[in-house]
């Protein structure tokens, strides 16, 4: 057995095509796009090796596979990790202070505190059963060594496995290095169908790729052999080899590369034979390439991660390549391997990357030609464009839409700041893409990544400008909302400051707004009414509106309710429900059904505080807001008390419970307030349940995951069993009865005839079945006998 209460590797048995229901404990592991061939030796190795190691690193040359082996390891690990295995991918990550915060985001943190990010994960991980997936770690070794030391100690059901070309050199450590494929034997031919050999059967599967009816014969197995033992094994090499099958033959191929090994071969003793032929091949590949599409390649790689074609075209045409020649250039990249199709999140668009070896190689011919500066800022004006259409678009229909695209350009967006904020000249540009990207760290889940980009643009860029002003605002909005007020108040006054001595009446509402906000915060509720009341007049006489100026009315509804002005709370909620409804904006829409339903449920109006509050869940569901939505599953858990449906709200306590630490913890959002209602909700519940069955209901729901808690919030799904209502239920044998007629799908008028009592006797039956249960509807009944079967009766 494994110390930390692991497991063996007997029990390190996780399938492929995992249910629905688990897939999204699982973790996260990007969809293998080619068949995986041979390894087993190896996989077999790696699972051992974590089986006696938390930290497994598997080394080896660029192209030797790497990747591919770690991630089939961790598929096949999926079951003996509870709280999941998730994938980092490290390559295009070049600002080393975000490792932690990379790492954060990958394994589902949204955490809105001021706390450093190290902290988060230590407090997160602390409990977990959990793997991590380290991929491409080469440029980042001390720091991720570093990650791992503070880490391990502090998460003992935590394993990490890393890739890179070097090892982490933390303490115990078990460095893996992985071997290219095993070399074909010149005088052996396949016997039958079958070719034995990993290399030759990776030649022939890519091959079958680009040559539908490619296979391995008597005759060209010689060839085939020679060419993957000139390519030493590295898939990479081989691949990208077998691609060039769909213009020249395989003897042609042979050909060309005893050309290049003999040329190389002269040339340099001083680099490692692997990595000459590595080289070689990215080399011969380059000069397949026409003059364009070389251009294009090295163009490319200025895109940190995924980009598709309108990307492309925006940063890649001009100076050579026409716009309209771009499209044919990158299917010549194609189909010659260097640019692969990547298509992880359904996006409508294509998505294509290069692979970190071939990007690298592009770079360096990038520098080569004297345009890598052009490049980068035109990679920059594509994505700032694209941060200021998303910000002008947020407020709207689209906002699920702007969501997905900023998400998937993330990678792209973090080198355009990069570029900005270690430019020279460049920072008024960062200052601006920071400011412009508010909507997406505030409303998305990156609050704590934008304060850190922002504060290192006001600290570069600090001369008064509306520029400034506007990422003053912004970064106090975020501030605030992380609980740093002094940071909050301080940058509030210096934007008041400028937009008053400017005259700027926009900028100074905003201000006000943001200060209003700190008010609320700080618990000073008539301070707080009288800004938000001052900015809201602002907006409205300079017809303002985005999803700040929403929000601000949701608060102000806040306000209103703790002060007990309860019909104003609701005025001012149905005005601001009516604006986003008119334009079709949904993330402030649900931030004011949450004022909307705390003001319903505390004047007793709790079907329509339920109402609003689901409809408020499933706004923030469409943007990943995982904040608002522990806020909402809070709410409705205390809507769940005033409806006396006791069961309920403990369940969605446990839930709420296991989603806090993802977002720093306990609410910060009025604490004072907010903590006190809790406090009271929850100690009602236990008084009317009992301590063993608020225990048992609490538990049911922290095994709940997060969108296993949003479907129970919403009334979609039933919790899950726990071992004990596996084996006994809670229902008399009357209920048990009532409740498999109801799984049949019997009316109450079919049930009260089957068992010969009165219909309004089925439907007290039926009522206090699901009262007793916490569920609320016939659909939930039956999903809960389906996974509660009854206990066989006594003999």
């Amino acid at each position: 057995m494994i110390s930390d209460g692991v497991p063996s590797t007997s029990k390190f048995r996780c399938e492929d095509g995992m249910p629905a229901a688990e897939r999204s404990k699982s973790g996260h592991l990007p969809k293998e796009q080619t068949s995986f061939v041979g390894r087993r030796r190896e996989i077999a190795d790696v699972r051992q090796a974590l089986s006696s190691s938390r930290v497994v690193t598997l080394t080896g040359v660029g192209g030797v596979g790497k990747t591919r082996l770690g991630l089939r390891v961790a598929a096949r690990l999926r079951r003996a990790f509870a709280d999941g295995v998730w994938l980092v991918e490290l390559a295009a990550l070049q600002d080393r202070t975000l490792l932690e915060r990379t790492v954060a985001d990958a394994v589902g943190i949204r955490d809105r505190s001021a706390r450093s990010p190290l902290e988060v994960l230590v407090g997160y991980l602390r409990d977990k059963q959990l793997l991590l997936v380290l991929d491409n770690c080469e440029h980042l070794v001390d720091r991720c060594a570093g990650l791992a030391a503070q880490l391990l100690p502090a998460a003992p059901g935590l394993r990490i496995l890393a890739t890179s070309r070097h090892a982490l050199s933390t303490p115990g450590e078990h460095i893996h290095a992985i071997p290219p494929l095993p070399l074909p034997d010149l005088d052996r031919t396949p016997q039958g169908k079958q070719v034995g050999n990993e290399a030759i059967r990776l030649f022939a599967e890519r091959a079958a790729l680009v040559r539908p009816s490619f296979k391995v014969t008597a005759n060209n197995y010689p060839t085939i052999a020679r060419i993957c033992r000139r390519l030493d094994g590295l898939p990479l090499a081989i691949e990208l080899a077998a691609a060039r099958l769909r213009t020249i033959s395989p003897e042609q191929i042979l050909h060309r590369l005893d050309d290049r090994f003999r040329l190389l071969h002269e040339e340099s003793h001083a680099v490692l034979p692997r990595h000459q032929t590595l080289r070689a091949v990215v080399d011969w590949s380059y000069e397949l390439c026409s003059p364009l599409e070389q251009t294009l390649w090295a163009r490319a790689s200025v895109f940190a991660d995924g980009f598709d074609l309108d990307a492309l075209e925006a940063v890649c045409a001009d100076d050579g390549i026409d716009r309209d020649q771009v499209f044919e250039l990158m299917a010549g990249l194609v189909d010659k391997s260097i640019l692969a199709r990547h298509d992880q999140d359904h996006s409508a668009e294509a998505r294509y990357r290069l692979l970190n070896t071939i990007r690298h190689y592009g770079l360096d011919a990038l520098r080569a030609t004297g345009e890598q500066l052009v490049l980068r800022q035109r990679h920059r004006d594509y994505y700032l464009d694209l941060a200021e259409r998303g910000k002008a678009e947020w407020f709207g229909p689209a906002q699920p839409e702007v969501f997905a695209r900023t998400r998937r350009e993330h990678a792209n967006l973090r080198a355009a700041l990069e570029f900005c904020l270690s430019t020279p000249g460049e920072s008024q540009a960062g200052l601006r893409l920071a400011g412009a990207l508010h909507f997406y760290w505030r409303s998305c889940g990156f609050l704590a990544e934008g304060r850190q980009w922002l504060d290192r643009a006001l600290i570069l860029d600090t001369e008064p400008s509306r520029t400034r002003a506007t990422a003053l605002w912004t970064n106090a909005h975020l501030a605030v909302l992380q609980g740093d007020l002094p940071a909050a108040t301080a940058m509030a006054q210096e934007c008041w400051n400028w937009a008053q001595s400017r005259s700027e009446p926009t900028t100074l509402a905003y201000a006000i707004c943001i200060q209003g906000s700190i008010a609320w915060f700080s618990g000073d509720l008539p301070h707080a009414q009288a800004l938000l009341e001052d900015a809201l007049a602002r907006f409205e006489a300079l017809g303002e509106l985005s999803s700040t100026v929403v929000t601000a009315y949701g608060i102000l509804v806040v306000v209103a309710v703790f002060q007990g002005d309860l019909a104003r709370a609701v005025t001012l909620g149905q005005h601001a429900r009516a604006l986003c409804e008119r334009y079709g904006e949904q993330w402030g829409r649900a931030n004011v059904l949450y004022a909307l339903s705390l003001a319903e449920w505390v004047t007793g109006g709790v079907a329509q505080a339920s109402m609003h509050g689901r409809e408020a869940l499933q706004g923030m569901r469409t943007v990943n807001d995982t904040y608002g939505t522990a806020m909402l599953i809070e709410l409705l858990a205390w809507v769940a008390v005033g409806a006396a449906e006791c069961d309920r709200a403990v369940v969605l306590f446990g839930a709420v419970h296991q989603i806090w630490p993802l977002v720093g913890g306990a609410p910060v959002l009025g604490s004072r307030h907010y903590l006190a209602t809790h406090e009271a909700c929850e100690q009602q519940a236990r008084r009317a349940l009992g301590d063993r069955a608020f225990q048992a209901a609490f538990d049911r729901g922290t095994k709940l995951d997060m969108d296993q808690a949003i479907g129970y919030a919403l009334g979609e799904q039933p919790p899950p069993a726990t071992p004990a209502d596996a084996t006994r239920t809670p229902l008399t044998p009357r209920e048990q009865q009532v409740a498999d007629l109801v799984a049949q799908g019997l009316s109450n008028k079919d049930i009260a005839a089957r068992l010969v009592i009165a219909q309004r006797t089925a439907e007290g039956h039926v009522e206090h079945i699901l009262t007793k249960l916490g569920l609320t509807t016939r659909t939930q009944l039956a999903a809960w006998i389906a996974t509660h079967p009854q206990p066989p009766e006594d003999q």
